[in-house]
């Protein structure tokens, strides 16, 4: 009698072991279920040796150009990247171009574009100058680098440089600039037309964002303006403005970490932000304004300006997710997907 209540004991709690083993296994399997079908691609990549080796090979390949165009503020956003450059272990290198021609020669962009691609020992790098947009598809190249830049209000970036030859700035205080001594204001040259404050000056963030063809650089052309636009938003990566370049850095952090890692809260601390001021400028006056505005120049460079204010913005508002919580950002996921992935399928 007893050792017939012993083996039933026995078996009871065989079979209690046996169902909470199976009842265990269907849990992991359904488990194992969902993550093949849902697959959070932030939080976890691909879960296999691609997100980490190949995302890996991606930023250490890593070209970004910043063709900055002067007068916007890009001497105190170039500063802030030799600042990180050693932080965040990448190479930096100035374009200079003879005469300081925003255009280079056809030999010129065939030999940058290939150098720029394969200068491995060069890469991450971050390339910057004042030099106009260059399509590295016409050369045969296949992985082009992320290009960059900052715009600013085409009559202040005209004003800004008109004193700036002419008084400096507190950069580089004690440099001699070419129209040192001249005391005209902006207003008075406007009035008596001198070629100095000449509308013409101010073509200039239009062909940067163009290009190399002849028509870019022709003042006024639609063709030009239209190009210029179509570029900014098929072929830069991110265009900012000069007056919100803190919104600007504070992007590029959360898309580019391996370059601008820390420097949201870098360029708050430091004087990155006010590194360029020219000495001496006056505000002109309504009458100078309007005079200005009147122009198809004027309307063309602001309107390229009204263009790139909408798309920063507009990139700007995608990062967040819309409702009450302004900290929740936007994510992405991989669902349903077949075949699943299993320990020797392909990544």
């Amino acid at each position: 009698m007893l050792k017939t209540k012993f083996f039933h004991q026995i078996k009871c709690v065989f079979l209690f072991l046996s169902t909470s083993l199976v009842v265990f296994i269907l849990y992991w399997l359904s488990i194992a279920q969902t993550n093949d079908d849902k697959m959070p691609f932030m939080r976890t990549g691909l879960q296999s040796e691609f997100s980490a080796q190949n995302m890996q090979n991606f930023d250490e390949d890593l070209v970004v150009i910043y063709n900055r165009v002067p007068k916007t503020g890009s001497t105190s956003f170039v500063n802030l990247c030799y600042d990180l450059f050693k932080r965040n272990k990448f190479h930096i290198a100035h374009i200079n171009v003879t005469g300081n021609m925003h255009v280079l020669s056809l030999p010129n962009q065939i030999k940058f574009a290939r150098n720029v691609s394969s200068w491995q020992a060069m890469k991450p790098a971050f390339y910057h100058g004042h030099v106009a947009y260059l399509d590295f598809t016409k050369f045969g190249i296949a992985q082009k680098p992320i290009y960059i830049n900052l715009i600013r209000k085409p009559l202040d970036r005209l004003i800004s440089y008109y004193y700036f030859l002419r008084y400096g700035d507190d950069y580089r205080p004690y440099l001699v600039r070419h129209k040192a001594g001249d005391t005209m204001t902006f207003d008075d040259c406007v009035e008596q037309k001198k070629p100095d404050c000449d509308v013409s000056n101010m073509w200039l963030q239009i062909p940067f964002f163009c290009g190399h063809h002849a028509e870019c650089w022709v003042p006024g052309s639609e063709w030009a303006l239209q190009q210029a636009k179509s570029n900014l938003v098929r072929e830069y990566f991110l265009v900012g403005v000069t007056e919100q370049m803190d919104e600007f850095i504070s992007m590029l952090e959360l898309s580019l970490p391996r370059f601008f890692k820390g420097a949201t809260d870098h360029f708050a601390t430091s004087a990155k932000s006010h590194l360029r001021k020219t000495k001496t400028k006056i505000e002109p006056k309504d009458v100078t304004v309007k005079a200005i505005q009147d122009t198809a120049i004027w309307q063309m460079e602001n309107e390229l300006y009204e263009f790139a204010v909408d798309q920063f913005q507009f990139l700007k508002k995608k990062y967040k997710l819309p409702g009450k919580d302004k900290n929740v950002v936007q994510d992405f996921f991989y669902e349903k997907i077949k075949p699943k992935l299993g320990n020797g399928a392909k990544k």
